[in-house]
């Protein structure tokens, strides 16, 4: 990176760079709505410049440059945030994220993220427990992993009975295991293994007594999920916030919903109130999907009808379908001819509607299927423009890049290895273990194979974007397990792109977010510590200090606190 010297501003407004050339104030069209100065804008420009100060009119940015040149644009109410050095991003997008389901729930649900014991996550569900109203369940739905222990294993049902207070408790790992008490049990009529869904189980131990776990598949799983009572709509408004706050704190100005079968239309409605309310503290993108197997081209054309694609605004707008296209194309390795076709079906729908379209894929061994649908779908209609993404694929093949490479498609990629790679390891092994995700090889094709960054949160994954930047520079689990080899390891500038500009491509927005340049949207995140110079374990721990969505304070802490829109509320 290099420091950029004089300023740069909007182009047809006026423009002053290095050539030691100065201009008046009065020649400036307008004062500065905000100026930050005496930082390190890091630009993300062509060039990879470094700025000390930039300039904000209304909800863009209008110049960049020294804190002399930009201070010269204050006006009489221009508002000026000295930044005392500190380091500033681009805001990060997480371009896969249930960010919808996590905020439906977020209020009434407890989070282990960052939890170091079972002593520590219990102590969590014993302080939800004396808040909750009597009879409340408390509801562990994702986001942890035995391995953040201590102890390195689950809690047991008899542990969770001491803090649980006699309320009903749900604690889902992955989309594999369901601790759910006996008070939950009694309450959702489970008293035998005939009560659960199909293909589960209650989990044994060697004595032949239940654990109180229940074991099954990831659709098994989201059965028993879905037999919790919703939250009330003000509850879910009041989740959604607090979620959504909880996402600034860490620097992320949006977020790309792929949709999911886990969330009914109904379930969209808080998110939609706060938008209406004008309350939306970051930038959010969402797909649909069609809830009725066998019926899912009629189900995306009528819940279309009056929702082209690009719907809405620059806070929520709708971006398309996924990532469950079709069920006959979800988590199934072997699709049939019929499975094919009727994904063909609806691809070839989408890419007539001129849709974005993503899709859940997990192995390579399979995709073949997959691509060769798109290409189908590509010979017909060329899906290029349309910006269409693979989610996962965590051990993309060098072939299937270059296939995704000519057919215009991108590639999401999330952290979930962060937690899970031991058991991708007992099945693939170390050899493969170490190019995956293939990230480097990835970026070599990216000028054509665009890559965005995220998380898969809330399930499989906490939605810290930190913990994703400092596993993508370095590989390691949660307990310190080296996976990824140093030859698919990228630059930390390499990584922030994949998470700023790169994930924007996703929603057509990489011509207006993701870089900090005159023109662009003024979303962007003052960081706790510098991002380019902590020994990349400490990315991990960095949050955001002030983070701003087009011009507009949404969060502040420490040395800024006085600007947080909460305390001013």
């Amino acid at each position: 990176m290099i420091f950029s010297k004089g300023l740069r501003r909007i182009p047809g407004v006026l423009v002053v760079v290095a050539l030691g050339l100065c201009a008046p104030a009065s020649l400036w069209a307008s004062p500065a709505d905000i100026l930050l100065v005496n930082g390190r804008i890091v630009t993300l420009d062509g060039t990879s410049s470094i700025s000390q100060a930039l300039a904000i009119e209304a909800d863009r940015i209008t110049a960049t440059g020294s804190t002399e040149e930009v201070r010269k644009l204050a006006g009489a109410t221009t508002k000026i945030i000295d930044l005392g050095g500190r380091t500033v991003i681009p805001g990060l997008i997480d371009s896969h994220i249930h960010s919808i389901r996590a905020g439906f729930r977020y209020a009434s649900e407890v989070h282990w993220d960052g939890a170091a014991s079972i002593a520590e996550a219990l102590e969590r569900l014993r302080s939800a427990a004396l808040h909750a109203k009597p009879g409340a369940w408390l509801i562990v739905a994702g986001g942890w992993t035995p391995r953040q222990f201590t102890e390195t294993r689950r809690p047991t049902e008899a542990e969770i009975a001491t803090v649980a207070s006699g309320h009903p408790v749900y604690l889902q790992l992955f989309y594999g295991y369901v601790l759910i008490d006996a008070v939950g049990r009694e309450m959702l009529g489970i008293r035998s293994e005939a009560d659960l869904p199909p293909a589960t189980k209650f989990e044994r131990d060697g004595d032949g007594k239940a654990t109180g776990w229940i074991v099954g598949g990831g659709a098994a799983i989201t059965s028993l999920y879905s037999r919790l009572p919703k939250p009330r709509l003000e509850e879910a408004i009041d989740g959604t916030r607090h979620f959504l706050r909880a996402s600034s704190r860490f620097g992320l100005t949006g977020v790309i919903d792929p949709g999911g079968h886990n969330l009914a239309p109904e379930d969209y409605a808080a998110l939609f109130r706060l938008w209406r309310e004008h309350a939306l503290p970051l930038r959010v993108v969402y797909s649909i999907f069609a809830p009725r197997p066998g019926a899912e081209l009629e189900d995306f054309q009528a819940s279309t009808r009056f929702l082209p694609m690009g719907t809405g605004d620059d806070l929520l707008r709708f971006n398309g379908i996924g990532e469950c296209v079709t069920w006959g194309m979800y988590n199934n390795e072997t699709p049939d001819d019929a499975d094919k076709q009727e994904f063909y079906r609806v691809a070839l729908w989408a890419a007539t509607q001129g849709m974005t379209l993503t899709v859940h894929w997990n192995n390579d061994r399979s995709v073949h299927h997959l691509l060769d649908v798109l290409e189908r779908v590509n010979r017909e209609v060329p899906i290029a423009k349309l910006r269409w993404s693979i989610a996962h694929l965590h051990d993309a093949s060098d072939a299937s890049l270059q296939r995704m490479k000519a057919l215009g498609v991108g590639w999401l990629i999330q952290d979930g290895l962060y937690f899970a790679a031991p058991s991708y390891i007992a099945e693939r092994g170390t050899a493969q273990m170490r190019r995956t995700p293939p990230i480097v090889s990835a970026l070599k094709l990216s000028l054509s194979l665009p890559l965005g960054g995220g998380t898969d949160a809330n399930r499989v994954m906490i939605p810290d974007p930190f913990v994703s930047l400092r596993w993508i520079l370095d590989g390691r689990t949660v307990d310190g397990i080296a996976t990824r080899g140093p030859e698919e390891i990228p630059s930390r500038e390499q990584a922030l792109r994949i998470y700023t500009e790169g994930s924007a491509w996703f929603s057509h927005d990489e011509n207006r977010r993701g870089r900090l340049v005159a023109g662009m949207l003024a979303d962007l995140a003052v960081l706790s510590d510098d991002y380019f110079t902590v020994p990349v374990p400490r990315i991990a721990q960095i949050e955001s200090f002030l983070t701003m969505v087009g011009g507009k304070i949404v969060y502040a802490a420490g040395p800024f606190s006085a600007l947080d829109p909460e305390r001013n509320h």
